[in-house]
């Protein structure tokens, strides 16, 4: 035993570097175990500091404020990579810093560095090949969303104060909604777009990310063009019913915590609802052409999927215009995903080219008729929760489809668009968008300014009730129905369009209730507001004759006797056994003869 023990001298150096080396090793690996996130999240590609302009005898309104820029932007001395080594190793220092980044060093703030991208603006992922994926803050485990993920990281992980991305077709407000952070896209053209890499011209805008509204705003009254003092009008809000039906993610929430976020401020009208799809179907014509494909799909989607394929149309034909040159020359190397969108955009062929700007054209005045001074659209910002990291899927699947069918309706339309965090609940982060007109971003940047804070106190009051469910059991929605029905019988009729009114906000899909409120005006003699609801029931509900009931009567007791006397025969048709419709057929039938 004592020939195998050997005593060993505690100030052999070789031992204390064999120790040394274990420790090391050992160290590694459980570092490699705990997936330790970079200091910086992985947000930026090259860090530098750009301290503020002085400026004699001005106020500087982004003064100790800090800020990142996606690696889209040039500066000064520096080359601007547009997210592939490719790209920077074959392009010069940039001889002039853009005019935004100057604007808002002008303005006090200072400049830290440049961050991930994904390749060239495209992609939702914020995934990158070369430089890495930023960190999502909020869901290490999942995407960042792109093609600003850097950008986004830098301002979730509270590395910065405010962030600059670009939004092309949803490049701002999808990482913003999967970081829980704040994102604005600008209406197309008002902010100046020299000195940043272009993607597709009529689609690009120059965007960004704070955490907090005053900071949004702040660097929004310094980029967007100065005009007369904006005033104040009262705000018309507009629920896109239809495009909450396509969120996985549960919407109810959504407008119920929005809807009660109104009735606790003053300058808001009583929100509409409306089917947005049908809206477009009606006025953009030209888009007909591209919805020829998608005639197996329902009406609602054909229309969706259209508008996507004339964006990336767009896309892909303003980046072959722009990039050709450089990309059949060089034939760069390029990531998951990407070497499949710049191919098609190499290869496509675009003999439709005048239609596509035609459905642009038509996008912009449907919208402007839509939201005029004083309308504000609400939308989902996305409609699914994010991928995983490293998902085979890839972005040509379902995920992206839907993806790009929510952000095509600002990108095609040039309407300004924000992006609203409301919380995170269930390791995710949901996400509300106000949309409105075309040179409005004054306007959409004080609403949120004004709502933000009655918005979160909602969402920790929403978040603690039950969610409307759809498993049988009386959800939130249900109960307010059941109030509403109470106080009807006990002819309370102000109480029971109150509590219909509760019902709505938190489902405004259910046609039962629009159908149960349109009876409550009716007996408050509110003929007109009946008419609507109704109208509302059977967008929700083809089938639902107590509503064809209701608004025959409404129409009838505002003297419009033809249209009523339809929606009588139309109840027959649904329930031929109906006393009260056909009462009503004949009684009407000798009034119109």
């Amino acid at each position: 035993m004592s020939k195998m023990l050997k005593k060993v001298n505690p100030s052999n150096p070789k031992l204390w570097l064999l120790v040394g080396a274990v420790v090391v090793v050992a160290e590694t690996r459980r570092r490699r175990r705990r997936k330790l996130p970079k200091p910086d999240f992985g947000a930026f590609v090259e860090r530098f500091e750009l301290l503020p302009i002085p400026q004699p005898n001005q106020t500087q309104t982004l003064s100790a404020l800090t800020f990142a820029i996606k690696d889209i932007f040039d500066v000064k001395g520096y080359v601007t990579g547009f997210g592939n080594p490719q790209w920077k190793k074959m392009h010069n220092e940039a001889g002039k810093t853009a005019i935004v980044i100057t604007a808002l060093l002008s303005n006090g703030a200072t400049c830290v560095g440049k961050t991930v991208m994904d390749e060239f603006s495209f992609g939702i992922s914020g995934e990158n090949k070369f430089y890495g994926t930023p960190t999502n803050p909020q869901m290490p485990s999942s995407i960042p969303g792109g093609s600003s993920s850097g950008s986004a990281v830098a301002v979730a992980a509270r590395l910065v104060d405010f962030a600059m991305g670009t939004d092309t077709t949803g490049c701002v407000r999808i990482p913003a909604a999967f970081c829980g952070i704040l994102g604005f896209r600008p209406s197309h053209g008002v902010i100046s777009t020299i000195g940043v890499l272009p993607n597709a011209q009529s689609l690009d805008t120059v965007g960004w990310f704070a955490r907090d509204p005053s900071v949004l705003h702040r660097v929004g009254l310094v980029l967007l063009p100065l005009n007369s003092v904006e005033l104040k009008r009262t705000r018309r809000i507009i629920f896109a019913d239809d495009l909450f039906q396509l969120c996985k993610a549960p919407s109810q929430k959504t407008v119920y915590i929005i809807g009660k976020a109104i009735e606790n401020l003053s300058g808001y009208q009583f929100p509409q609802h409306m089917n947005l799809c049908q809206y477009i179907a009606s006025n953009v014509p030209s888009l007909k052409e591209f919805r020829e494909k998608f005639t197996h799909q329902q009406n609602g989607v054909s229309i969706l999927k259209a508008l996507t394929s004339v964006m990336f149309y767009l896309q892909g034909y303003e980046f072959k215009t722009n990039h050709e040159e450089w990309v059949k020359s060089v034939k760069p190397r390029l990531g998951r995903g990407m070497s499949e969108r710049v191919n098609a955009a190499m290869n496509a062929t675009h003999d439709n080219i005048k239609t596509l700007y035609k459905v642009r054209t038509e996008m912009w005045g449907a919208f402007q008729h839509l939201l005029k001074d004083d309308g504000i659209l609400v939308i989902p910002t996305v409609a699914d929760y994010p991928l995983k990291l490293n998902t085979e899927k890839g972005f040509s699947s379902e995920f992206g489809d839907r993806a790009f069918a929510l952000s095509s309706i600002a990108s095609i339309s040039g309407c300004c668009q924000v992006a609203i965090p409301l919380g995170c609940h269930n390791d995710c982060c949901a996400s509300v968008s106000l949309i409105s007109a075309h040179g409005a971003d004054k306007f959409l940047l004080n609403t949120v300014l004004d709502m933000y804070s009655t918005l979160q106190e909602q969402v920790s009051v929403a978040y603690a009730l039950p969610l409307p469910d759809t498993n049988g059991s009386m959800g939130t929605s249900e109960l307010l129905k059941e109030k509403g029905n109470a106080a009807f019988k006990g002819r309370l009729w102000n109480k029971a369009v109150d509590y219909y009114t509760e019902a709505i906000n938190l489902n405004g899909t259910n046609a039962t209730y629009y159908s149960n409120r349109a009876a409550a005006y009716l007996e408050l003699g509110c003929f007109q507001e009946a008419e609507e609801d109704c109208n509302m029931a059977i967008l929700h509900d083809k089938k639902n004759v107590k509503a064809y009931l209701r608004r025959g009567t409404a129409r009838e007791l505002l003297l419009r006797y033809k249209e009523a006397l339809k929606d009588f025969q139309h109840a027959l048709v649904l329930e031929p056994q109906n006393k009260t419709a056909s009462l009503a057929e004949k009684r009407l039938r000798k009034s119109t003869s």
